[in-house]
């Protein structure tokens, strides 16, 4: 057996030698991507793969992409519309609180201005709680109107960083922290 292996051996480098090392005993010695026989099966293979990778990205990814932008669009403009809506509720506030006070003004002079020769003292004392009370409501709704616009400016900021964050995953592949988006939007 080892004799039969040795003999097999000896006649396959006898014709590598004649060759010069290059191709087989049988073959043309033509490298098989760029031999014409391979040409057919080559073709076969390029469009079926080719047809394969079409399919896949019209029919999963690139529908996949469409939604997840429409979606987060559909979610800015609804944002936008919260932040808008809060933004007329805050100027309405502050109409109302406006109007409120030069109501309550208007209704402390009035009084002062007709009971002023019979009770001065009564009329102070109106003035002062009147102008508490203006103060106090004021205060109030100041303080709710910078409530409803930090709220919406930072809902704004945060969604767009959000969207900056996934826009860019998506694209690039790579995952980025919300952190340098924010700095980067900064």
């Amino acid at each position: 057996m080892l004799d039969a292996l040795t003999d097999k051996t000896i006649i396959l480098m006898a014709a590598a030698e004649k060759t010069g090392g290059q191709g087989d005993i049988n073959g043309s010695g033509a490298f098989p991507p760029f031999d014409p026989a391979y040409f057919p099966s080559q073709l076969f293979w390029f469009f079926l793969t080719f047809i394969a990778l079409y399919v896949l990205l019209a029919k999963v990814f690139l529908p996949r992409v469409s939604e997840t932008i429409e979606e987060r669009g559909s979610r800015i403009a609804d944002d936008l519309d919260q932040a808008s809506r809060m933004q007329r509720e805050a100027e309405e506030a502050e109409k109302t609180y406006t109007r409120s006070l030069a109501d309550a003004r208007a209704k402390a002079m009035n009084v002062a201005e007709t009971t002023k020769q019979s009770v001065d003292a009564e009329i102070q004392s109106e003035l002062t709680a009147a102008d508490a009370e203006a103060d106090k409501a004021a205060t109030a709704a100041e303080a709710r109107i910078r409530e409803v616009r930090a709220a919406a400016l930072s809902n704004i900021e945060s969604i767009a960083a959000e969207t900056a964050q996934t826009a860019v995953s998506a694209l690039t592949g790579k995952k980025v922290t919300l952190a340098a988006v924010k700095s980067a939007l900064n």
